[in-house]
């Protein structure tokens, strides 16, 4: 049920600019930045901030926004950034996060890494059906599976601030990185895009190098033809 609350406070059309600003920097936001971005008064906005983090949807701190110490630096003000809690709905409850934990303690007992990474692969494939092989396109799809693309180095690297698999992946990390390295690697196999193994603390283990696609003419490519066990 908290998690049913919470969510169902980003009904508010306020609440959901303001929360989708914050989560969205990748850093601590002050009050004046949130309502300046979300088109309010300030007042109205600490408010609704403050209704997130009791939530726990945001989280809160106190840091100087002029960058400044000592006298005459001012007081700390209040920021917000994006919780590292997880919040998922499912009506009736459903329980995917544990059996996707045993599954992964089994593959991982049995060695399996290689077959979890064929396995991912070919799913990587079958997803690349939608991308039409230009870097914009790619960003999309990423952002659609919950990887957060943000464009870096000029936008020669795409680098991707949640991993949609963290919860597992905190458990297991060989097996989950390298499946998702081959997931990736399926998608966008054939594109001129590299995805590369660059973790960083705080951001999904994978990066794209995009600066060696052909984003102007790239042919869509082409999916795998369907299993013979999935035909009527």
């Amino acid at each position: 049920m908290e998690d049913i609350e919470a969510i169902a406070l980003l009904q508010d059309p306020v609440r959901r600019r303001l929360y989708e600003f914050v989560a969205a920097q990748g850093r601590e936001v002050g009050r004046n930045e949130a309502a300046e971005a979300a088109g309010v008064a300030r007042t109205l906005a600490a408010f609704h901030l403050d209704k997130l983090v009791d939530a726990g949807l945001l989280e809160a701190g106190s840091r100087r926004l002029t960058g400044r110490s000592g006298p005459g630096a001012g007081r700390p003000a209040k920021v917000y950034r994006r919780s590292a809690v997880e919040r998922g709905v499912s009506v009736p409850p459903r329980d995917y996060g544990t059996a996707a934990g045993v599954l992964a303690e089994a593959a991982e007992s049995a060695g399996l890494d290689m077959e979890v990474q064929d396995a991912a692969r070919r799913r990587g494939r079958a997803l690349r059906a939608g991308w039409g092989g230009a870097a914009g396109g790619l960003a999309g799809v990423l952002a659609e599976r919950g990887y957060e693309p943000v464009a870096d180095e000029g936008g020669a690297v795409l680098r991707m601030r949640n991993c949609p698999f963290h919860a597992v992946a905190e458990l297991f990390p060989p097996l989950v990185c390298g499946m998702n390295l081959a997931l990736l690697e399926g998608l966008v196999e054939g594109s001129g895009v590299r995805v590369r193994m660059d973790p960083r603390p705080g951001w999904c283990c994978v990066a794209a190098d995009v600066s060696a696609a052909d984003v102007a003419a790239a042919d869509p490519p082409a999916a795998d033809p369907p299993s013979k066990n999935n035909e009527d």
